[in-house]
């Protein structure tokens, strides 16, 4: 990733463009409702995310009974309205019979994917998720190589694929699986931290919608190190237009961790 951003920096383009320059904006979606949250919690931080602006949300399932599950999936939908897009990530946390099961009662509530839910090397049971529902269903942030993006497309066990270049090899093998996931008609989103995978994204024809992975305000050591905070506007973000990944440190932000 670090010789990409010299290459972009020596070549005075930004990553994107270097990459393919398809778009300079990306639809983007937010986590709000996580597991540990009361409903009262879950309802609070949807609403303050629609007063933000927030067109797209992903929420946490998986670990409750499907009964309770499906209640604040209800809820949930109620409380943003039918415009938002809504999001499922269950993290790997149901069998494959029980993710069958919560799809069946969640689709009625216009759900734009369920995300990882059944373990990351049970294709199997992920292609029958898939084949059982209306819904589309992500996955992929667990996957290191090209290889099991392959298995994953030729079995059909998504239809949307999440790599991130952070554990997969970097920016080369991503382009590698969008690539591959273009040919055969499956959207790519991303897992893992937006300031490197916006580049990404938005160099390519098949991406569906990034993940805002921190800000300072949800991540303040995280989200405070760089001062390009590529902020959602109009429900998306802009990669920033300087030369390679054209992120600048904040200095002030780091100092006080420092040592030596």
């Amino acid at each position: 990733i670090a010789l990409w951003d010299i290459k972009g920096k020596c070549a005075d383009m930004p990553l994107y463009k270097l990459l393919g320059g398809y778009t300079d904006r990306i639809p983007a979606y937010v986590s709000l409702g996580f597991r540990g949250e009361d409903l009262n919690q879950v309802i609070s931080s949807l609403e303050d995310g629609i007063v933000k602006g927030i067109r797209a949300i992903k929420m946490q399932v998986g670990n409750l009974t499907i009964a309770e599950d499906e209640e604040r999936v209800k809820m949930a939908r109620e409380v943003i309205g039918p415009d938002v897009k809504l999001m499922l990530d269950a993290s790997t946390l149901y069998r494959h019979q029980e993710a069958i099961v919560f799809a069946s009662k969640v689709e009625k509530h216009d759900i734009f994917w369920i995300e990882e839910p059944v373990a990351p090397d049970d294709i199997r049971g992920s292609q029958l998720v898939a084949r059982s529902t209306t819904i589309p269903i992500a996955t992929g942030e667990g996957e290191y190589t090209k290889y099991g993006f392959r298995d994953l497309i030729e079995n059909r066990s998504a239809s949307i694929l999440q790599p991130d270049a952070l554990i997969m090899g970097g920016i080369t093998e991503f382009m590698k699986v969008a690539a591959m996931a273009q040919a055969n008609d499956f959207h790519i989103s991303n897992h893992g931290p937006h300031h490197i995978h916006a580049h990404l994204l938005a160099a390519i024809p098949n991406a569906l919608i990034i993940e805002e992975y921190f800000t300072s305000e949800t991540q303040p050591i995280d989200g405070g190190i760089f001062l390009d905070q590529m902020p959602i506007v109009d429900g998306h973000i802009r990669p920033p237009d300087r030369p390679g990944l054209g992120l600048q440190l904040n200095e002030k932000a780091i100092a006080p961790y420092r040592t030596g």
